[in-house]
């Protein structure tokens, strides 16, 4: 353990280093009126012209416009090396952003992404959020690159937004001597906001990749992110809008060949989904769903799993997403790591693995989501069809009831960052009696912590019943946080009892304390070659709810971060776990790890390259002993980018190790411990085609040695209108066939192939 306790002594040395760093500079900002920037709006007249180039008189006379923006990094509060130009045009119906990003070097812009919601964290992008509700709380994300790639969220934390989110907005983008320019139109149907205010939360930030410079208008500190609209400034002079009948009707039309079995039993349908949203005022919106069809969402993407517990896979399916910020819950609670009460994939997906679901058709489906004053409300009600004999796998069938589920969340808000609120869901998608969950929970949160610092602790409970639950059916925590840019401090405690499951929320393991916290100290050197150091020091122990035995724990140091000023970054550290299982489970195929205690130590090693470089990737090496044995795994990813037209993504993972299993002793009809060698191997390739910022080709091909399964995911997208797309999706999976005796898999079988091809467009009213 000589390296285990190098890595304590200069983690402790850094960070004591780390401590006596002069504090950042203030950034002094240029404020107004009650301390917010300010931005007027002007009207959007007639005959304008949607191109991206801002060549109009309606441009040259704007009221106003943010002049330029501030530095964040690699210095707070200095110029940007290009000038960024923002206007606001607003009329009755929509509001048009024009923003004009000058760069002294145009052919060094970093822009390869033109598919809708491209990750564009690693190139040039312009970054737009609106506070609609001037709540300080919520938010609309809107971004885009050069490339015109569309990136829309919204904000469901300080720090993070939900990407699956959509809505209909538009983009132009134009490339010039001088830089790029920009255009964004967005439907005011497409945002809720508040009754009678003539102005909203807005903030713009802006990134240029090679430089590794970030810059923002308002809110200018590197402790803060661009999502805190309490940091945002005021877009104001908005007029009165006009939402007409406020209803929205999208029709859906979706024709689907599938062939499954060996005996490649082939299924034709055609069939026709509704959905519809009305407005319910302007800052209240209710839908409704029927027959609902996901045919155009993405396949998850396949994980090792080498533990005993379930993966979690997000929600990616656009009904369920809408509202998905007023249904967070609970500060800190985590699905990976302790809990979710509400997890709209327990709706209308089943499966004995979270990561092979099959599809439940859902039969309708409404929701009411939006804010009434300082009160935000959250309701849904899904029904879903009766399935006698539903394929979980190819040798395995479960019957599904026909049922109702339902979710509700209100909150409100408190004083100027924080809220309190309950949630409540009901029903059991597998037909359980008397299914129901109900909860409480405080956010006490502020940014002006010591003047300018963040601060939040939160307090929750949850309790659930079921007519198969009995014992401790509750669970509670509560959590501080101090998440800024020099110290990350946090600290949590949760209990779940031995009879909390939620038959609509993700639960990984219940009667269990967990006990969690985390130091993180990333000091800025000053450096013509290195950017930001990030040293952490984390831990979680989970305690037996109903006696004092540990049952696993784990700790992470981290001595060494590092983030160049080139892009690249590099860490490496150790990780010392624990873990009690009281049953046998398997770790690997025909491999099965028995009950026992066991504790190991491993390190990690890690490299990335920058993403501004049209090859890039990462690599990745953990090794040390892994419960009685020894585990190797090597992860890695090869980006190739030549150009917007083509993306190309490579990536692998290999574990390989050994333990002392269980195995059948045909000797003694028994059990007996021995030895045992595995590896597990997950292989993916991505491929993303983009022929225009409206047409685009993505395949997904993954393999993996735990499902010996290889499965292909390809679909073409084409937006022929802001309200109308085309999906023409094609998924085909094969599984190789596992031989017991010989202990090796062998030939491979078909096991499904889908063809879907739906239409959708939808009217405003």
């Amino acid at each position: 353990m000589q390296i285990a306790n190098g890595a304590w002594v200069f983690f402790l040395l850094t960070l004591l280093w780390a401590s006596r760093t002069p504090a950042q500079e203030e950034v002094r900002e240029n404020v107004e009126g009650n301390g917010r920037l300010r931005l007027r709006a002007s009207p959007l007249l007639d005959g304008f012209h949607f191109d991206g180039k801002l060549t109009e008189d309606v441009w040259r006379t704007a009221v106003d416009s943010i002049p330029d923006l501030v530095t964040i990094e690699p210095e707070e509060g200095g110029v940007p090396a290009g000038r960024t130009v923002v206007k606001v045009l607003v009329g009755q119906e929509e509001i048009v952003v024009g923003a004009q990003c000058f760069d002294n070097d145009p052919k060094g812009i970093v822009s390869f992404s033109k598919a809708r919601d491209s990750v564009l964290d690693e190139e040039d992008h312009l970054v737009l959020v609106f506070d609609t509700f001037l709540d300080a709380r919520s938010g609309y994300v809107f971004a885009l690159n050069p490339s015109n790639a569309r990136f829309d969220a919204v904000v469901v934390d300080r720090e993070e937004v939900n990407s699956e989110w959509d809505t209909v907005w538009e983009a132009r983008t134009s490339r010039d001597a001088h830089g790029w320019s920009a255009e964004i139109r967005i439907p005011i149907l497409s945002l809720g906001f508040a009754k009678g205010l003539t102005e909203w939360g807005f903030n713009v930030q802006r990134r240029v990749q090679r430089l590794q410079e970030t810059s923002r208008w308002s809110g200018a500190s590197i402790d803060y992110e661009i999502y805190q609209t309490s940091r945002s400034g005021l877009l104001t002079d908005l007029p009165l809008f006009d939402l007409g009948k406020g209803l929205s009707i999208r029709a859906s039309a979706v024709g689907r060949t599938r062939t499954s079995g060996l005996e490649r039993h082939r299924d034709n349908e055609t069939d026709l989904s509704l959905d519809m949203t009305q407005k319910l005022g302007s800052n209240l919106s209710s839908a409704l769903t029927i027959n609902t069809d996901f045919a155009e969402t993405e396949v998850d993407v396949r994980q090792i799993n080498l533990t005993r517990f379930p993966i979690f896979f997000p929600e990616k399916r656009s009904f369920f997403l809408e509202g998905v910020d007023i249904f967070e819950f609970g500060l800190g609670l985590d699905p990976e790591e302790n809990l979710l009460p509400f997890f709209s994939r327990r709706i209308g997906l089943f499966g004995l693995d979270e990561e092979e679901q099959v599809e439940i058709p859902i039969n309708a489906g409404g929701k009411i989501n939006g804010r009434v004053g300082n009160t935000n409300i959250g309701a849904l009600v899904a029904n879903t069809r009766e399935v006698d004999a539903l394929q979980v796998d190819p040798a395995f069938t479960v019957a599904v009831p026909q049922t109702t589920m339902g979710a509700m969340r209100i909150s409100q808000n408190l004083w100027q960052e924080s809220s309190v609120g309950m949630i409540a869901t009901v029903g059991d998608q597998l037909g359980r009696e008397g299914a129901w969950l109900a909860g409480v929970d405080f956010t006490y949160q502020t940014s002006s912590f010591r003047w300018n610092k963040n601060l939040l602790i939160g307090a929750w409970g949850l309790f659930n019943d079921r007519a198969d639950l009995s014992g401790d059916k509750s669970a509670h925590g509560f959590r501080i946080e101090y998440p800024n840019d020099l110290w990350d401090v946090n600290f949590s405690s949760i209990h779940i009892g031995n009879g909390f499951d939620p038959s609509l929320g993700f639960v990984p393991r219940n009667n269990i304390h967990i006990w969690d916290f985390g130091l993180e100290v990333s000091p800025r050197p000053a450096s013509s070659w290195l950017r930001q150091m990030f040293l952490e020091l984390s831990g979680t122990a989970y305690k037996t709810a109903d006696n004092s035995e540990w049952e696993s724990y784990a700790a992470t140091v981290k001595p060494l971060d590092w983030l160049l000023e080139s892009g690249e970054r590099f860490d490496l550290g150790l990780e010392v776990e624990g873990d009690r299982p009281s049953e046998v489970f398997e770790i690997s195929s025909d491999v099965d790890v028995p009950p026992g205690s066991y504790e190991w130590a491993r390190y990690f090693i890690g490299a990335r390259a920058a993403e501004k470089r049209r090859i890039s990737g990462e690599v990745r090496w953990d090794f040390g002993t892994y419960y009685d044995g020894d585990l190797s795994t090597l992860t890695a990813r090869l980006t190739l980018k030549p150009s917007a037209l083509l993306t190309v993504e490579f990536t692998g993972e290999r574990s390989k190790g050994d333990v002392i299993a269980l195995i059948d002793d045909y000797e003694t009809q028994g059990m007996k411990l021995t030895e045992k060698n595995y590896t597990e191997e997950l292989y993916g390739g991505r491929l993303q085609l983009n022929l225009t910022a409206d047409l685009q080709f993505s395949s997904l091909t993954q393999y993996d040695t735990q499902s010996r399964e290889l499965g292909t995911n390809n679909k073409l997208r084409w937006t022929f209108d802001p309200l109308g797309d085309v999906f023409i999706v094609y998924n085909y999976n094969v599984q190789q066939r596992y031989d017991p005796k010989l202990r090796k898999a062998t030939c491979w079988e078909f096991i499904s192939s889908e063809l879907p091809v739906k239409v959708q467009y939808a009217r405003r009213f």
